[in-house]
């Protein structure tokens, strides 16, 4: 009996969602199943979860695309409307191919549903690190909006923990002011999380203001919250006696007959000897003074 086959996820890369199996036989030129496309004949994809493309990174992509070529193919699918072929993972080597010049960019053919398109450009977003915090959480908000998917599904297939999914799609909780701060990288993720511990977006607009004018990290943000939110600080456990330390304050209790606490440390100390009456001071007194 075989074993279920198990869902692929981010650790397989992107052969994990659409198999080398796949591949239309029309694309099967080459032993690697790469074949030659006309730039111009590739349009984006429309889930591309990647809004924001840095313009010196496309440049210096570019220029190493004119010196080595596109080591990597674009994966594309055939476009049912047209004769051409829609992008589904690669889009900044294709805008740098353009930018470069190439007529032609080397791809890779395959049969991809809708979900699939989306599924497979966040997959390589995530892999290289590319997704802004903003975009990988629209991405995963129509991952669960479209699709359906749980937030355990979303995580099962870009390879990151329940809790992380589900930390980011909050996000898009925030406050315009704070979304626009993120995507400025003027606060990190980290900020944003703490933020959303307020219960307004009004006070989550007026801790960011405090958090970009003081520079705040992400420990002082969340003690900032913590203040604005009423919570005290938590207060800290104080270690426990050292037993050479308690029995001297026995001897000391049995010996004036009262509580006696006392505080030890490497330069000395102070021992504390409490009285609950006039004539408990007075005994105390006497035998202190030897009267």
């Amino acid at each position: 009996m075989t074993s279920p086959r198990k869902r692929p996820g981010l650790g397989k890369g992107l052969d994990a969602l659409i198999p080398m199996d796949a591949l239309p036989s029309a694309s099967a030129d080459s032993a690697a199943g790469v074949v030659e496309v006309p730039v111009d004949q590739i349009s984006p994809n429309p889930r591309q979860p990647r809004v924001h493309f840095k313009p010196t990174g496309i440049a210096e992509l570019a220029a190493s695309i004119r010196e080595h070529g596109i080591i990597q193919p674009l994966i594309v699918t055939r476009d049912e409307q047209t004769t051409g072929y829609i992008l589904v993972a690669g889009e900044r080597r294709l805008l740098a191919a353009k930018e470069a010049g190439l007529e032609k960019v080397p791809v890779v053919v395959r049969e991809a549903t809708d979900q699939q398109r989306l599924e497979l450009a966040l997959i390589e977003n995530v892999q290289r690190a590319d997704l802004s915090p903003l975009e990988t959480a629209d991405a995963y908000q129509q991952l669960v909006d479209e699709f359906g998917l749980a937030h355990a599904e979303i995580a099962e297939r870009v390879g990151k923990s329940r809790v992380a999914v589900t930390n980011t799609l909050r996000l898009l909780n925030l406050p315009p002011s704070a979304k626009q701060a993120l995507l400025e990288e003027k606060i990190s993720e980290g900020h944003a999380r703490a933020l959303l511990a307020l219960s307004t977006s009004q006070s989550q607009a007026a801790a960011l203001q405090t958090v970009i004018d003081k520079k705040l990290s992400v420990r002082q943000t969340e003690e900032l919250v913590r203040k604005l939110s009423g919570e005290k600080p938590p207060l800290r456990e104080r270690p426990a006696p050292q037993p050479e330390v308690v029995e001297l304050e026995e001897r000391l209790r049995s010996a004036l007959g009262t509580k006696v606490s006392m505080k030890h440390g490497n330069k000395g100390g102070t021992i504390t000897v409490h009285y609950y009456s006039n004539e408990e001071l007075d005994a105390l007194l006497a035998k202190f003074l030897e009267e």
